[in-house]
């Protein structure tokens, strides 16, 4: 069963990559959110259905793998998946504001403004995964206003 939590903490192999691997894995995120969803309704509800099952599954594992990998280890990139996600759920679905999503979500998921680093001390995988889901959040908020406001 270990095996399957590496598979699915590691986003199927991309955390092995090492130094930028959380890059990586945002970006591969990002790609298959534009090219599964490219001109669909931003309305729609399965994308944030996947994004929920993506980020409880990233905590599953996130919990599991602690143990022989220490707290929040490199090669943990599904949380960069989920983060990433989130922050363009309920976005237009173009190349402009998946980028944006992307800039921003990394931004605030490297720098942690704004109490984003504080949720890492929270234990196991929700630690893991809380960060880049505030950080998802943010973006996300960002992305919301900036589609409102033009």
């Amino acid at each position: 069963m270990i095996r399957i939590h590496k598979l699915i903490a590691t986003s199927l192999g991309i955390g092995y990559i090492g130094k930028g691997g959380g890059t990586v894995a945002a970006a591969v995120a990002a790609l298959v959110w534009y090219l599964a969803l490219a001109g669909s309704n931003p309305a729609n509800f399965g994308p944030l259905i996947i994004t929920v099952v993506i980020t409880l599954l990233g905590i599953w594992s996130g919990t599991e793998v602690e143990p022989y990998w220490g707290k929040d280890d490199k090669k943990v990139v599904i949380d960069e998946v989920a983060g990433m996600m989130i922050s363009v759920l309920f976005v237009p679905v173009t190349p402009a504001y998946i980028l944006a999503g992307l800039v921003l979500f990394r931004f605030f998921d490297i720098v942690k403004p704004l109490y984003i680093r504080r949720t890492e001390a929270l234990p196991g995988g929700v630690g893991v995964m809380m960060d880049d889901i505030v950080a998802g959040i943010y973006s996300n908020l960002l992305l919301q206003l900036v589609i409102h406001l033009i």
